[in-house]
C-alpha cells in the first residue's frame, strides 16, 4: 500500500522522468533544446498518470502479466491522452501513422512494447528505489519539497485550464474595467496562455491541426457525443446493468440480488461507466467492423473491471465479485470468459442499442433535457456520496469500531448491517 505523500512523490518523479525522455528524444529529432513542460514545471503529467495508476493497480501482478497489463494501462492512457488534445486543442502533439500496427497514429505496437517494459521496471524495482532514496532526505525537507512541487503543478493546471477554455480571450473584455483585480488576472492570464502556446508549438513543431471538426447542431438536445449525451447514457447504463445483472444472478444461482453500487435506486456504477467511458472512447470508431469492436471491447472491459476490483478493495476493504473459482481467472478480479461479454457488448451497445438510445434522447427538449440531467447529477452525487459513508461505516462496524459521531449513528440506524448485507450481498471483507 502506498500512502497519498508517496503517491504523491512518484506522480511528480515519474512525470520528470517523462519530461526528460520526451525532452531527450525532441532534442534528437530537432537537433536543439526543447522544454517538454508546461510554465515553470517539467513535467509530463501523463507519465505521471500512467505510473500512478500501474503502481497502485498492478502491484499484485507477477511475471508476463505484470508486462502485459502495464502495457495495456499506459497503451490507453497514451490513446484517451490523444484524443483529449485533440478534442481540445484541436491539434494532435504525436502521430505514429508512419509506423506500422499504428491505431489511427494515436497508439502503436512499438511503443505500447515500450511501455510495457517500463511499467514492469517500475512496479519490480523502481517504486521500492526511489522511496528509498526518499527515505534518506530529511522529513521538514521533504515537506517542503511536496508542497513546491504541489503548487507548480497547480499552476501547471490552472495555466492548461485557461488555454483549453479560452479564458484569455473572455478576459479581453475586463480590460475597460476599473477594476484592478479583473485586470491582473487578464493579464496573467494571457501571460500564461501565451507561455503555454509558445512552448506547446515549440515543443510539438509538427503538430497537427485535427482534419475531423465535429458539426454541432445546436438545435438538437444533446447531439453527437456531447457531455449530456454522455452524461444520460452513464444513467441508462447503470440501469440497464444492475437490471442486467440481477437478471443474470436470477437464471445462474436461482436466486434474486440487488446488484446496485448504490443505496438508493437499482444503479450499476460500475455499468454506468463502462456505457459512458466506452461511448466516448469508442465513438469515432462505431463505424468499424464487429472483429476489431469485439476485441477492443475485450481488452479494455477487462482492464477497466481489474481496476474498478483494485479500487473498491483499497477504498473500502470489500471485494464485490470474486472469480476465483472461474478458469482463466487473474487473481480473482477477471476472469477471460466475462472479458468477452465485454466484447460482446461493445459490439451489441455500439451497434444496435447506442443508435437507438441516441435517437430518442436526441428528441428530449433542450431546456427539459439539461434540467433533467443536472437533477440526475445531483441526485447522483449525493446517492454516491451517502453510499461511500455506509460502507466506510460497514467497515468501520465490523472492525469493531463504536459510533461517535452524529453521522455515525444517523448511519448505524438507516444503513445497519442487515440493510448493507441486502444491498451489497456479494462484498466480502479482505485485509
Amino acid at each position: 500500500m502506498f500512502s497519498f505523500s508517496a503517491l504523491l512523490w512518484l506522480c511528480f518523479i515519474y512525470s520528470f522522468v517523462g519530461w526528460v525522455l520526451e525532452t531527450a528524444l525532441a532534442a534528437i529529432r530537432q537537433k536543439k533544446f526543447v522544454n517538454r513542460g508546461l510554465i515553470t514545471g517539467p513535467f509530463c503529467i501523463i507519465y505521471g498518470f500512467a505510473a500512478i495508476l500501474i503502481s497502485v493497480g498492478l502491484k499484485d501482478l507477477t511475471g508476463i502479466w505484470l508486462f502485459l497489463f502495464a502495457m495495456v494501462v499506459a497503451t490507453v492512457v497514451e490513446w484517451f491522452g490523444g484524443h483529449l488534445i485533440e478534442r481540445f486543442f484541436g491539434e494532435r502533439w504525436w502521430d505514429y501513422s508512419n509506423i506500422k500496427r499504428n491505431l489511427d497514429g494515436y497508439i502503436c505496437l512499438p511503443a505500447s512494447l515500450f511501455w510495457g517494459a517500463l511499467g514492469y521496471v517500475i512496479v519490480r524495482w523502481g517504486n521500492e528505489f526511489i522511496l528509498d532514496l526518499l527515505l534518506m532526505i530529511p522529513e521538514l525537507l521533504r515537506n517542503i519539497l511536496i508542497f513546491t512541487l504541489s503548487g507548480l503543478m497547480a499552476v501547471d493546471a490552472l495555466a492548461s485550464y485557461l488555454l483549453l477554455k479560452g479564458k484569455s480571450k473572455q478576459l479581453d473584455k475586463w480590460e475597460k474595467t476599473n477594476n484592478n483585480f479583473a485586470k491582473v488576472s487578464h493579464k496573467l492570464g494571457k501571460w500564461i496562455t501565451y507561455r503555454i502556446e509558445n512552448r506547446i508549438h515549440k515543443a510539438y513543431p509538427n503538430a497537427e491541426e485535427s482534419q475531423k471538426k465535429s458539426q454541432v447542431d445546436k438545435t438538437v438536445f444533446a447531439y453527437g457525443c456531447s457531455f449530456y449525451k454522455i452524461a444520460l447514457l452513464f444513467f441508462i447504463g447503470a440501469f440497464i446493468g444492475d437490471i442486467a445483472e440481477t437478471i443474470f444472478c436470477r437464471i445462474t444461482t436461482g436466486v434474486w440480488m440487488s446488484r446496485s453500487s448504490v443505496v438508493w435506486g437499482p444503479f450499476s456504477i460500475v455499468w454506468g461507466l463502462a456505457i459512458a467511458m466506452a461511448t466516448l472512447m469508442l465513438y469515432k470508431y462505431k463505424d468499424r467492423g464487429d472483429t476489431f469492436l469485439f476485441w477492443i471491447g475485450t481488452l479494455l472491459g477487462g482492464t477497466y473491471e481489474y481496476f474498478c476490483s483494485v479500487f473498491t478493495e483499497i477504498v473500502f476493504g470489500k471485494v464485490f465479485w470474486d472469480y476465483s473459482k472461474l478458469p482463466f481467472n487473474l487473481g480473482g478480479r477477471i476472469n477471460l470468459l466475462y472479458c468477452f461479454f465485454w466484447g460482446m457488448a461493445a459490439v451489441l451497445w455500439l451497434k444496435k442499442i447506442y443508435p437507438m438510445v441516441s435517437f430518442w434522447i436526441e428528441r428530449i427538449p433542450q431546456k427539459i433535457g439539461k434540467v433533467a440531467t443536472w437533477l440526475l447529477i445531483l441526485f447522483m452525487c449525493c446517492n454516491v456520496t451517502i453510499s461511500c459513508m455506509s460502507l466506510i461505516r460497514y467497515e468501520e462496524r465490523e472492525n469493531g469500531i463504536k459510533a461517535e459521531s452524529e453521522i455515525q449513528i444517523w448511519l448505524d440506524k438507516n444503513y445497519d448491517n442487515q440493510v448493507m448485507e441486502k444491498i451489497y450481498p456479494n462484498a466480502i471483507a479482505v485485509k
